[in-house]
């Protein structure tokens, strides 16, 4: 009797999909790739062809250039070989997906990175019934549970209007990270311009040309380092403390990451103000995803599996970890 899901072939770097001839998230150049999402750790160039949604393609053209691609709309059913897949929204960042692949009927689902959490610049997760659930588990221990993102964007806002001589510096990874930091301060109704490192800038224009509404953005080049001070100034987490931060006036340093409820994290990357914000799912969400789905077997890759496979086993769910490549900082 074959074993359920056998048609798949995990790989250090990625998932080969047997009977499509395919590659979900290959970190390798494959002739055929199924992508979930834009971030380095699950999209790559060089592909010979590529199905994904078109957010997603749209953010590998801006990143790697122009892609072998076939835009996949969200809900949306492709046929590659005897596999049929379709793309659903994931919530981790704009156009991410899982990825539902059906054969011999078998329902199987890659999800991705994901999160279960309320976010204005992109569409949110949808639970799909699947007999496989291949979930990540960045934060999948039982301490990494979230705050509200609503608490920790008043906390920048405070900040900031405590100190009207300073601005307040903001590490955000490029892609989604930073977009969702600026769309929940004008959620909150900071209207004021936000100035950014040159490096988002291809990024924001992206998520402005998707209907992301992020107002005005300012790049910090060139702008007198008197008229930032008040500001939210935002940037890349390599330049937090770098040199180009100098030009800022007397900026008070934050980082928005999920791994900023770790406090060594923070005093590492001298970080005056952590804001405790993902783009991934937290522990509670990892465990009430699997519940909710309640697949007959869950499969557990990036991060922390070991803790996740002991709670599915006390619930008499069969799981397993899969060996990927990952990059945990680089999408979060």
């Amino acid at each position: 009797m074959a074993k359920l899901g056998d048609w798949l072939e995990p790989h250090p770097h990625g998932i080969y999909v047997r009977p499509a001839d395919a590659w979900i998230d290959p970190s390798i150049p494959q002739p055929r790739a199924l992508v979930t999402h834009g971030h380095a750790d699950h999209a790559r160039g060089g592909h010979g062809a590529v199905w994904a949604t078109p957010e997603t393609l749209a953010i590998m053209d801006t990143r790697y250039g122009e892609q072998a691609g076939h835009p996949v709309a969200y809900r949306e059913s492709v046929r590659l070989g005897e596999v049929e897949a379709s793309f659903v929204p994931a919530g981790h960042v704009l156009g991410s997906a899982q990825i539902l692949l059906e054969h011999r009927g078998e329902r199987i689902v890659v999800s991705g990175d994901y999160k279960r959490r309320a976010d204005p610049t992109c569409a949110p997760f949808e639970p799909i019934a699947c007999d496989v659930f291949i979930t990540e588990a960045t934060f999948g221990l039982p301490v990494f549970r979230h705050p509200e993102t609503g608490d920790e964007i008043d906390k920048l806002i405070a900040r900031l209007h405590a100190n009207p001589d300073r601005c307040v510096l903001v590490g955000a990874y490029a892609l989604g990270k930073a977009q969702r930091v600026i769309a929940e301060l004008r959620a909150r109704g900071h209207e004021a311009p936000i100035y950014i490192h040159g490096a988002l800038q291809r990024l924001c224009d992206l998520y402005a040309e998707h209907g992301v509404r992020l107002g005005e953005l300012i790049p910090v080049a060139g702008v007198a380092k008197a008229a930032m001070a008040g500001h939210v100034v935002m940037c890349p987490p390599s330049a937090l403390n770098d040199r180009w931060s100098r030009r800022l006036p007397d900026p008070i340093t934050a980082m928005a990451s999920g791994w900023m409820r770790v406090r060594q994290r923070a005093r590492q990357k001298l970080v005056e103000l952590p804001l405790i914000m993902s783009d991934h799912a937290d522990w509670d969400e990892l465990t009430d995803t699997i519940e909710e789905i309640a697949p007959r077997e869950v499969w557990v890759t990036h991060g922390r599996e070991d803790a996740l496979i002991h709670w599915c086993e006390m619930r008499q769910i069969k799981a397993r970890a899969l060996a990927l490549i990952g990059f945990e900082d680089e999408d979060d």
